[in-house]
């Protein structure tokens, strides 16, 4: 076979980076200089700029990208690990990211950012025509690197990741158990349960409580495991791999658990944390209202203290699995006078669980399941409170006017854990589309061994490469206690877009039989959907990037 691998493949890639760099700097600049007012960023100037705003995050997000799949490659080959098969998803990552940085970025299906958007000039984006930009655009990602790549695949079908994806051997130990895990107890029965719109099964649950999933990252002297927050990542792809209903149940655990180590009272954290890490409590997070959205400044859920309890009245809406949880992480308005974030408080709000027949037994409060495509494992409920009491002791932190802020300081967390999600999702995608394109003959052959088919697995694989190596770095950064507020919005930002991608494009591979409901692409392909709005809708995303490049 012709090598379709460039020469010196490592060195052009660490070379090619500086140009993309260059022209991040330039487009930072112009932008920085078009929206500032009196030598600060413009809020409506920032608003009225959405476009050129947003093309900026996501050239950001590009840049990045490879940046991390630049140290991914040398780790790699510093350990002897970089094989045929990771130079080909280095060497088409940065083909096609670069040429997607010169001609346009895809936001989503019909927006695409491109640097003239920004404001840049020709003359600036000639930064980008070095010759080992030029070499990795026209020759990266080749159909023959594409072809040559599936053929690899193929040989390496069976695990959940293909191409090594240079992690350390505790985290490679715990990605094989939950990736057994998941092919043994929730491959087999997620689909069902998607069909069936049930919820997963309690004893899902208490596998996973045994096996530490709700208290993965919770300090040790709370009964927890104190691993890692890329332990964290690794374990909630595998899961999400399996059905990302199963893969979100650590979610839950992991904003309360976040909130109440990052706001709670030694008493708080004493109490209610070793109860979340065994799973003997459930929690849900309760704060998007009917008419707010993302935005949190404007809830007008009430909380008014009476004597020794607070008294809770208003509506909340997209609760997940709010129905036999034990406790709810509820976000309501103290200061009556207020109009924005500043009056905002958070409670522990003790609840009793639900049953089939009387899903909201706790006086004060009543309930409703939402209808929805995909997520299901857990459903989503809309909430009514009414006189619903809390008890002044479960007011987070024990001050008032602190919930926003508090929650602030989970989204870290909560984003590259969505991101993980999203990874696993892709993967799955993938896996599924794969194995479709290997049984189904059409015209005397399997589908895979037609190239726009082969062409879709592989950029399957590279993206879900590249969106793993951007999520692990964003772990590894909370991990080292870096502030990562951007590289997790990043993360989560192509995350979420490449899932729906693998999604979409495993879906088409398999034709009409992906749009019947027997087959499990058409439930991952609803599941992928919501990625890209919840834990910050993508121009939500896109937006708080820009805000922080900007600043």
């Amino acid at each position: 076979m012709t090598q379709v691998i460039l020469p010196d493949l490592l060195a052009q890639t660490s070379a090619a980076l500086p140009a993309a760099e260059s022209v991040l700097t330039a487009a930072t600049n112009q932008l920085r200089d078009r929206l500032s007012k009196e030598g600060r960023i413009s809020g409506p100037l920032l608003e009225a700029n959405q476009t050129a705003a947003h093309a900026l995050s996501w050239l950001a997000t590009y840049v990045e990208a490879l940046r991390q799949m630049q140290a991914w490659a040398e780790r790699l080959a510093s350990d002897g690990k970089f094989t045929e098969m990771e130079q080909l998803i280095h060497q088409i990552a940065f083909g096609e990211y670069l040429w997607q940085i010169q001609g346009g970025i895809p936001m989503s299906q019909g927006e695409i950012a491109r640097l003239q958007d920004i404001g840049l000039t020709q003359d600036d984006q000639r930064k980008l025509m070095t010759p080992e930009v030029v070499a990795l655009s026209q020759s990266g990602n080749t159909q023959a690197a594409r072809m040559r790549l599936v053929e690899l695949m193929q040989a390496n079908h069976g695990h959940a990741t293909f191409g090594t994806s240079g992690l350390d051997e505790e985290l490679e130990m715990i990605r094989d158990q939950f990736r057994r895990f998941a092919d043994e107890r929730v491959v087999p029965n997620a689909h069902d349960w998607h069909l069936n719109d049930e919820l997963i099964p309690m004893e899902i649950i208490g596998e996973l409580a045994e096996m530490g999933v709700f208290g993965l990252t919770i300090p040790e002297e709370f009964g927890g495991f104190g691993l890692s927050k890329a332990s964290m990542v690794v374990v909630s792809e595998e899961l999400s791999r399996g059905y990302i209903g199963v893969g979100s149940l650590g979610t839950r655990s992991e904003i309360a658990a976040e909130l109440i180590l990052c706001g709670g009272t030694e008493d708080q954290k004493a109490h209610w944390l070793p109860k979340l890490a065994s799973a003997e409590i459930l929690p849900t997070a309760v704060f998007t209202e009917p008419n707010t959205g993302s935005d949190l400044g404007s809830l007008r859920t009430r909380a008014v203290k009476e004597g020794s309890d607070y008294s809770v009245t208003g509506n909340k809406t997209w609760i997940t699995h709010a129905a036999r949880t034990h406790v709810m992480t509820l976000l309501a308005r103290t200061d009556p006078e207020s109009t924005d974030y500043k009056g905002l408080s958070m409670f522990l709000a003790e609840k009793t669980p639900g049953t089939d027949a009387e899903p909201f037994p706790t006086p004060g409060m009543t309930g409703g399941e939402i209808e929805v495509l995909g997520y299901r494992g857990m459903k989503e409920y809309e909430l009514a409170f009414d006189g619903f009491k809390v008890k002044a002791e479960n007011l987070l932190g024990g001050v008032e006017g602190q919930g926003f802020k508090q929650l602030m300081q989970t989204f870290e967390s909560a984003r590259i854990q969505t991101a993980a999600r999203a990874i696993g999702v892709a993967q799955n995608a993938l896996e599924v589309g794969m194995q479709y394109a290997l049984d189904r003959k059409q015209f005397g052959k399997s589908l895979i061994a037609f190239p726009r088919v082969a062409g879709k697995l592989a950029m399957m694989a590279v993206e879900i490469m590249i969106a793993r190596q951007l999520t692990y770095h964003s772990a590894s950064q909370k991990d080292h206690d870096k502030r990562c507020d951007l590289e997790a919005g990043m993360a989560k930002l192509l995350g979420a877009r490449v899932a729906w991608a693998a999604a979409d494009n495993a879906l088409q591979i398999h034709g009409g039989n992906g749009f019947a409901l027997e087959y499990q692409i058409s439930r991952i392909l609803c599941d992928a959907r919501i990625l890209n709005i919840f834990e910050g809708a993508a121009e939500i995303q896109a937006q708080v990037i820009a805000r922080r490049l900007l600043d």
